[in-house]
Formats: C-alpha cells, structure tokens, sequence
C-alpha cells in the first residue's frame, strides 16, 4: 500500500542534508549576482539527463525482449530512479526494481535476471572507464584535498571490491550458479549471520534461474545491452561537463580539459556509492566542491552543486512522487480485472456443471 509517510522522510532527509552542505561551508549567495553563464549549454544538461533515462528505456526493452510497453518501461525507470534517490546509496533499488518489473508481468526468475544483468552491466562499463583513464593519466588523477578523508584509499578499496563483486556474480550466473548458492547458503550459515540464512537461500535460487535465463543469449544482445548502458552513463557525466561550460562562458572547449572533468567524476563515483544518506546527499555537495571546487573563478562551486543536484537527482523526487499513485492504481485496475475475469470464468463452469 502506498503511503506518503514512508517516502516523504526519505525526501526531507535528503534535501536536508543538501541544505547543511550549503550552511556548514557558510555560502555567500551574493556572489551569484553578476556571474556570466551561457543558457545553451544549461538546456544541454538536460537534455543529457534526458538522453541518460531513454537510454535507460531502451536497455530496459532490449533485456526484456519488448516485453515491455515505451509507457511501462518509462514508468519503471522513473519508479527504479524515485527508489535509488529514497534509498541509501549502499542499497540502491536493485530490489524494488524486481518487484516493479515482475509487477509488470515479468516472471520472478526473469524480472531478477533483468536486474541483476542492468547491475553487471553498469559495473562493467565503470571497470573498463575506469581502467582507460587510470591507463591515460595516472594514479595522480586521484590526488584530491579538501575531504575528510583519503580519497585514494577509498578508492582502491572501493574499486577492488567493485572488480570482486562483478567476478563473483559473473562467474556465479554464468559458470557455476549452484556452486554460488552453496557458496551463499555456507557463509550465512555462520552463527552471526543465520538469521539470514533463508534470504540467502531465496537468493541463491534467484541467481540459479537468472543464469537459465541468460543462457543462450546472442552477441547483438549483449552489444546492444552494452551500447545502451554506456550511452546511458556518458549522457549522465556530460550533465557536469555541460553545466562547467555553462557557468565558464570564457573557458572555451577543449577536449582534454571535457576528458578531465568526465574522468574525475568516474572517480567520485565511488565516493557516493558508499554514502548513507538518500542519494548520497550532503555527501555529494561536498565531494562536488572538493573535486571540481577549481573549476570556477568565484566561491560558486557548492551553488553548482545544488544545480548539478538540481538536474541529475531531485526531479526524480517529484517524478516518482508523481508517477508512484498513478502506476499503483493501474495495478489495481489490472488485479480487479484479472479478479472479475476469473469470477466469470467459476460462474460459467459452474452453470454448465449444473447443466
């Protein structure tokens, strides 16, 4: 049952800790009088945040074989983005993303595969970016002040533990799923884990159907998979490229400068997958200013943040506010009318039985 109480706090949370990143660095808001920005390059950072969702549509149909309708499909991505954005960013909403799919008529063993193949696909691609500039500039790219801690480290840890993760769920859904089950079932089998045993378990078999489910997929699958995931994420690291150039109408464009700036956030992206807080807020501000802080002239950059927060995660907020009610009454619709349809279908059998 939806309820507005359960996702507005999440909402307050989240904008709340933007709102302290602003304080606690005691931002001056007369600075932003009489800063010069071009409007064009404002309209393209939208534009890319809406190039990033069809993507999103888009791999989303291609993995589900247009199974799904373009409204469907839109209303998932809106619901599965509203659920990362209340979520802690450690958490995600992988899970909600399955109930949303399967909600759709997806079978649970596939709507599973669904996701956990969106969720290998956007960690390869960030292994492979990832390797490629550490590959052009060096390890010198992660030398980042102005944070409360070393960035480096975190980022070797984190990076590490993405490589770890991706290779042991590769190789569980597409080599040995029984034996990753087993693998699963063993250590939550451990006595400070066994009350969560039996969700290890569930896991285990979903993992076991997602690799039947894969299995025998075509390369144009898989590429067409792969082009959608990194159109998707490029579009989404262009939104701060494009709202740099906007707000440094003198800079000029210069492609090893655009390169810099995509790289640095592919570095600050593990940053914020780690954050407690909804959607890596307060979080993210900061970072922001610690990573791209150089980027302009004036004490403008924790405002940019805002606005780069403003474009690529609170209208999530509204839409999913919006899309939410509107997804669970069809739902309801479609469970009444299955309801009345099987109701028919026992009077008809009992009249002729009758007969």
């Amino acid at each position: 049952m939806f309820s507005f109480k359960r996702v507005i706090i999440p909402i307050l949370i989240g904008i709340g800790f933007s709102a302290f990143s602003l304080l606690s660095n005691h931002f001056d808001f007369s600075v932003l009088r009489g800063i010069e920005w071009c409007g064009q390059f404002i309209v393209l950072a939208f534009l890319m945040m809406f190039i990033r969702d069809m993507a999103y549509i888009w791999r989303l149909q291609i993995l589900t074989g247009k199974a799904l309708r373009f409204k469907d499909a839109f209303q998932i991505i809106m619901l599965w983005e509203f659920a990362s954005s209340v979520s802690p960013s450690m958490v995600g909403g992988s899970a909600f993303a399955i109930f949303f799919i399967n909600a759709e008529g997806i079978p649970l063993g596939r709507s599973t595969g669904i996701v956990l193949t969106t969720a290998l696909l956007d960690e390869l691609f960030y292994i492979i970016m990832v390797a490629l500039i550490l590959a052009v500039s060096g390890i010198s790219i992660l030398n980042v002040s102005g944070l409360p801690f070393n960035p480096t480290t975190l980022f070797l840890i984190g990076y590490g533990f993405i490589i770890l993760l991706t290779t042991v769920i590769a190789i569980g859904v597409f080599i040995a799923p029984n034996g990753l089950k087993k693998m699963l079932v063993g250590l939550f089998s451990l006595p400070l884990l066994r009350r969560w045993k039996a969700g290890a378990e569930r896991t285990g078999d979903e993992i076991i159907m997602t690799s039947e489910e894969l299995k025998g997929k075509s390369f144009s699958y898989w590429f067409k998979a792969f082009f959608a995931t990194a159109f998707s994420w490029t579009a989404r690291y262009c939104v701060l490229n494009c709202l740099i150039l906007a707000l440094n109408p003198q800079m000029g464009f210069d492609w090893g400068h655009q390169v810099m700036i995509y790289a640095k956030q592919l570095i600050m992206w593990v940053i914020l997958l780690i954050s407690p807080t909804p959607g890596a807020s307060g979080i993210a501000e900061i970072s922001f200013t610690a990573f791209f802080g150089n980027e302009f002239t004036t004490n403008i950059a924790d405002a940019v943040a805002l606005l780069w927060r403003g474009i690529s995660y609170y209208p999530y907020l509204f839409i999913g506010l919006a899309v939410l009610p509107w997804w669970l009454t069809k739902l309801e619709k479609r469970r009444t009318a299955k309801k009345e349809i099987h109701d028919s279908q026992c009077t008809m059998h009992d009249s002729i039985h009758n007969l």
